[in-house]
């Protein structure tokens, strides 16, 4: 489990990411910047990098989120705690992932309400085709859509 070929975001995605082009046009958000938080091996580091994300996210007074995590399977042990320590804080969060139809989260919790998968085969499994799985634009429309109305409708703006 974990990150694979149509998974896997390449360099130059990153650098282009939809999400992030699409939060920096946006007249209507407030874009604060992106945090990048690693996948630890050890269980008690995942539970430590959510916890130490949403605190700093918390203090920046941000009023919603869009989680993305790039990968699956073990990945989302962290997907899952960064989601439940933002939600115990009461900061609107949209989940961005690949979930496709082989299986659920490997973890959940009650916060995972509002989640973009972004599997694009027909399959709904991950593939050997490079970058096949990751976020395009119409995923980014759809994840800051969802977190508008998640923001306005929980009263944070």
């Amino acid at each position: 489990m974990g990150i694979g070929p149509s998974t896997k975001e390449t360099s130059l995605h990153h650098f282009r990411d939809p999400i992030v082009e699409l939060l920096g046009e946006d007249t209507d958000i407030d874009f604060q910047g992106v945090v990048l938080v690693g996948t630890p091996q050890d269980n008690s580091d995942k539970y430590f990098v959510g916890t130490r994300a949403a605190s700093w996210i918390e203090g920046m007074r941000t009023d919603g989120v869009i989680l993305s995590a790039d990968g699956w399977g073990n990945s989302h042990v962290d997907f899952a705690n960064t989601w439940e320590e933002l939600g115990k804080r009461g900061i609107p969060t949209v989940g961005v992932t690949f979930q496709g139809k082989q299986a659920s989260f490997v973890v959940k919790n009650k916060y995972m309400t509002t989640l973009v998968d972004i599997n694009k085969s027909e399959q709904g499994i991950e593939t050997e085709v490079v970058g096949e799985n990751n976020v395009d634009l119409m995923d980014a429309r759809k994840a800051i859509a969802l977190l508008k109305l998640k923001v306005r409708k929980e009263g944070r703006k």
